[in-house]
């Protein structure tokens, strides 16, 4: 009988959770929705659809469907996600004798230094470094019990909530020249959207001088005042989920059928009532940026719950067929995945591909989505066929072992044979 693999090793893909791997894969399509406004649009329409774009007819409607269902609750996931997966990492190591500090902080710093690479050099919208920073602070959590965790979590997800309620409160108070500038990033005069769209209209060096400031505002100020806590919090909430069983599907049917039902009842109400009362606000700045947002933050956690729930039927089912299979493809490409959409999206939109930036509307940001999401199911699902991995997640599992990681199928085969191990 042959010998449990010793030493730090990547997991193999007989080790691989079908329920992460297909939440994982719903997560990054799901995601593409929002960025795709980000990719398209000057910065301010991510957050204040009024500020630029038709709003009528199908246009609003795509937007409001958007907000209900994307804004939020992908993210939320995949946060949810990164919190098991360093659960999964750490337990691995340890089972195979391996202190998992040192890998773990490796493989963390391996992930800053792409974020910061995907921030810089493609979009400035990029999570990776978030989920870096933050996995840097979560692991000493790790061996918390599960309710803990999570309680921790909620405290930890619910700072960005007195902060919120604290600015907006605050904003009658402000220095002239803060509110101006507020003001100015949420709703732009038509000389700063002008310089926007021809700016990423321009070449790649000319989008370095909005790329680099926006993608430093979103890794200090925003980290520091919502995403930092948010991602921070949502991972300790997974570590618990994990510990649970709720991420890999070994709960009961009936378990996830009333998280369904308690997800969607009490979390879409939420996002509505927020959409409802920023529309009626007219989406003033005054409101909108602070306590507007307030409502879609706590509800995307019980939609997301909801959506958790789904995926998790889905992979308990007896009957699992095709689209669970591409998801999965999908799920385990996740990081190339997550990077091709930005390449696809700025070689669409910005000056040194097709510079369609501030062109398409919504209505049509929607069907290129589509479209993506077509490409990337089928393509998963073919190179998986040949490689282990996705060339990311190789480059990645290489940088982090130290040692080039077999790629083709074959290789991966004759690896193990010859006593290489997974």
């Amino acid at each position: 009988m042959e010998s449990a693999p010793k030493g730090p090793q990547p997991v193999s893909p007989q080790e691989r959770i079908l329920s992460l791997d297909v939440l994982r894969g719903f997560a990054v399509l799901g995601i593409l929705i929002m960025n795709i406004q980000s990719f398209s649009m000057i910065q301010a329409a991510y957050i204040n659809p009024t500020a630029y774009g038709d709003l009528s007819g199908l246009n609003r409607l795509v937007s409001v469907l958007s907000y209900i269902f994307a804004d939020h609750k992908f993210m939320t996931i995949f946060s949810l996600l990164y919190g098991a997966g360093i659960l999964m990492l750490t337990r691995r190591a340890e089972a195979r004798g391996v202190r998992p500090a040192g890998l773990h902080y490796k493989r963390t710093v391996w992930l800053i230094i792409f974020g910061l690479l995907h921030a810089y050099l493609l979009w400035y919208g990029d999570i990776l470094f978030k989920y870096g920073v933050c996995a840097l602070l979560a692991y000493p959590f790790r061996n918390l019990k599960p309710g803990r965790l999570f309680a921790t979590g909620i405290v930890i997800f619910s700072v960005t909530f007195g902060l919120y309620l604290l600015f907006g409160f605050s904003i009658p108070y402000w220095p002239e020249e803060a509110l101006r500038n507020t003001m100015k990033m949420w709703d732009p005069d038509a000389a700063s959207i002008a310089e926007q769209i021809c700016v990423y209209q321009g070449g790649w060096i000319e989008q370095m001088s909005l790329r680099i400031p926006e993608a430093i505002g979103g890794q200090t100020f925003l980290m520091a005042i919502r995403t930092g806590w948010r991602v921070l919090g949502l991972m300790l909430m997974g570590m618990a989920l994990m510990k649970w069983g709720v991420l890999t599907a070994e709960r009961s049917r009936r378990f996830y059928s009333y998280m369904l039902a308690i997800g969607f009842a009490v979390g879409f109400p939420i996002v509505i009532l927020g959409l409802i009362m920023n529309n009626r606000a007219g989406w003033a700045m005054e409101y909108s940026l602070f306590q507007g947002g307030l409502f879609n933050y706590w509800g995307s956690i019980f939609v997301s719950g909801g959506y958790i729930a789904m995926v998790m039927l889905a992979c308990s089912s007896a009957a699992r067929g095709l689209l669970l299979r591409t998801l999965s493809a999908v799920g385990r490409m996740a990081f190339t995945n997550y990077i091709v959409q930005s390449l696809i999206c700025t070689t669409i939109f910005y000056g040194h591909g097709f510079g369609l930036f501030g062109q398409v509307e919504r209505k049509i940001q929607i069907l290129m989505v589509f479209a993506i999401w077509i490409f990337q199911l089928l393509v998963s699902t073919l190179w998986l066929k040949y490689f282990r991995y996705g060339p990311i997640e190789w480059l990645w599992r290489t940088l982090t072992y130290g040692k080039l990681q077999p790629m083709r199928q074959r290789e991966a085969a004759t690896h193990s044979a010859s006593g290489g191990g997974h």
